[in-house]
């Protein structure tokens, strides 16, 4: 192996290391926001808990304050139920931790149960999307609405994948391929994570930008 060849795997090696670095970041972030939002309902539930206790012997009362209480928790975000457990897993947690930085976000998932792809890529696939959709939305101005929309269902025999969210301006491309508005190495990997995993299913990827609005379209045959 010549110096040329050696150096260059040693770059390969310090890329793959930061990208694996800054995946563990990110999934500490999410679980910590998981646990916060656990504490909170803890707190609520005991707050709940002393005022039914001082109501006690109060019939009516008590039960208009557990009437409010149901009216509360049925406004609650749902966790999404897809039909398959890692999607939900990971699907949940990113989208508990979009929502915990003042993004609007909508889901709408059902995964069928016979897959051609792995469950383990469709995870990455869905982690790499919601990760940059997540980065472009916080690059957003101050004051601007930031979303984020996600699809996952069966279309035409096929498992279709969309994620669209807002930004800031229209993203830029080179030699046909949109470049990451992100200056790092590491998070172009994830973009070269998708595109590769459709390639191996014999899927396609179709990415999409207007003024405000960046869309990245999924399709992997079932």
């Amino acid at each position: 192996m010549g110096l040329r060849d050696l150096l260059f795997g040693k770059m390969i090696d310090r890329r793959i290391a930061a990208y694996q670095n800054d995946l563990v970041t990110r999934h500490c972030d999410e679980v910590q926001n998981i646990y916060r939002t656990m504490r909170g309902w803890r707190h609520d539930y005991h707050n709940h808990i002393q005022t039914l206790l001082a109501l006690a012997g109060d019939e009516e009362k008590t039960r208009e304050y557990l009437l409010r209480l149901n009216e509360d928790l049925t406004q609650v975000d749902a966790v999404l139920k897809t039909g398959n457990v890692m999607v939900d897993a990971i699907l949940n947690s990113k989208l508990s931790l979009i929502r915990s930085k003042g993004i609007e976000a909508n889901a709408k998932a059902v995964v069928p149960p016979e897959l051609s792809v792995s469950e383990i890529d469709l995870c990455v696939v869905i982690g790499n999307l919601l990760d940059n959709a997540m980065e472009a939305c916080l690059r957003q101005p101050e004051g601007e609405a930031r979303f984020i929309r996600v699809f996952l269902g069966v279309m035409k025999k096929q498992l279709y994948l969309s994620v669209s969210n807002s930004m800031g301006g229209t993203a830029q491309k080179s030699g046909g391929r949109y470049l990451s508005s992100k200056n790092s190495a590491t998070h172009g990997f994830g973009l070269l994570r998708v595109d590769r995993i459709a390639e191996k299913y014999g899927g396609c990827v179709n990415r999409q930008s207007e003024e405000g609005v960046f869309a990245t379209e999924l399709l992997l045959p079932l």
